[in-house]
């Protein structure tokens, strides 16, 4: 369906891609992972035509359409974008923007057009907003109108970038059921995502993105699990498991939540267990080792599985043998103890920091 052959973009100062070759197949599902900076949005807007490829090729169905001459317009419409902003117009109501593109680069009668935008309202769970104004709607009301409003171009691909970044964490789930709905209906798709268990769950194929390129690519369970180079297996290694060292009472626990709270959204962590994660930590953390030790020296570990959505806490620290078990803070072992399966606690001697608690944490019924 679409074939890229050594497509490079180039600014003043950075190329972002250099030589990426790539074949997308009728009914591919793709996620686009990778640090940021390293090209992924680069490459899915080079495909749409909105930044012009300095070198190289991009053919859809052996058509070139990076040709010198080439109707952009028409590349444009073969393949719809979804972007992190909704841009849908303000002044419109909710049909009235699905209905515009259709009417004037379709050539869709306002009857068809509207027929069209109904039926793909529905779809996207939004029937019922169609006389609403765009800033009468939540954030990812408004990204599910914008999903609409692409399938209404009847595209032959969808090239998503980001689409959930812009949203309240509340939000993201309602989005990701539509485009999990869409990878299901045979359409082929492109997505650009830091979400690695949406990206897991939706794909076929799996593109990681490093060095100016396709760093690394193949099933889910390939890139995700069996990564091969060294890059890549980097990069998962820092999305499976969280880390920090604690090592002051004066320790900044409002950027250690915040770099949580993103390590938890990655990996898709469902409300209630991303509760019981932060609480677990913060007693033992906060409420028993800090006050005992005047010079702390803890290190945290999180690690999130996808395959069983289990999560498990290893807390090391420093100082004389010492199991959070036998403190006298009933209360937080308590709250500690209702939010995990398992606590184990043991000592390790002659080690750095001997002191070791794992604190399995209870999953989602």
């Amino acid at each position: 369906m679409i074939e890229v052959k050594n497509l490079t973009k180039e600014y003043d100062s950075v190329t972002p891609i250099n030589g990426v070759n790539l074949t997308i197949n009728d009914g591919d599902v793709i996620s686009v992972i990778g640090p940021s900076g390293t090209g992924k949005s680069t490459l899915i807007r080079c495909l749409n035509l909105l930044e012009k490829p300095s070198e190289g090729q991009i053919l859809f169905n052996g058509e070139e359409i990076t040709a010198p001459g080439y109707d952009i317009r028409k590349a444009r419409m073969k393949m719809g974008m979804v972007f992190q902003s909704f841009n849908l117009f303000g002044h419109l109501t909710v049909i009235e923007n699905l209905m515009l593109a259709p009417m004037d680069l379709l050539g869709k009668s306002r009857q068809e057009a509207y027929d069209k935008g109904m039926e793909f309202l529905r779809r996207v769970g939004m029937a019922d907003k169609a006389l609403s104004y765009p800033d009468e709607l939540s954030g990812g009301q408004k990204q599910r109108v914008a999903i609409a409003r692409t399938l209404c171009m009847d595209p032959e691909v969808i090239l998503l970038d980001e689409p959930t970044s812009a949203l309240d964490p509340t939000m993201v789930s309602e989005v990701q059921a539509v485009i999990r709905d869409l990878s299901k209906s045979g359409k082929t798709m492109m997505i650009v995502t830091h979400e690695m268990d949406f990206a897991r769950a939706i794909a076929n194929r799996v593109l990681y993105m490093d060095e100016g390129g396709i760093y690394e690519e193949g099933t889910p369970e390939e890139i995700f699990e069996h990564p091969k180079k060294e890059n890549t297996k980097r990069f998962i290694r820092r999305l499976k498991v969280f880390e920090a060292i604690i090592d002051s009472r004066d320790y900044d626990f409002i950027s250690f939540g915040v770099e949580l709270d993103r390590y938890l959204l990655q990996n898709d962590v469902k409300s209630s267990g991303k509760n019981r994660i932060r609480l677990a930590i913060e007693e033992t953390v906060q409420q028993i080792l800090i006050p005992k030790y005047s010079s702390p020296d803890i290190h945290v570990a999180v690690e999130y599985s996808m395959q069983d959505s289990s999560t498990e806490i290893t807390i090391s620290y420093s100082g004389e043998k010492f199991d959070i078990r036998d403190t006298g803070n009933d209360l937080s072992l308590s709250m500690i103890e209702n939010a995990a399966e398992k606590i184990e606690y043991s000592f390790h001697e002659g080690e750095e920091r001997a002191n070791e608690v794992k604190i399995r944490v209870k999953r989602n019924v």
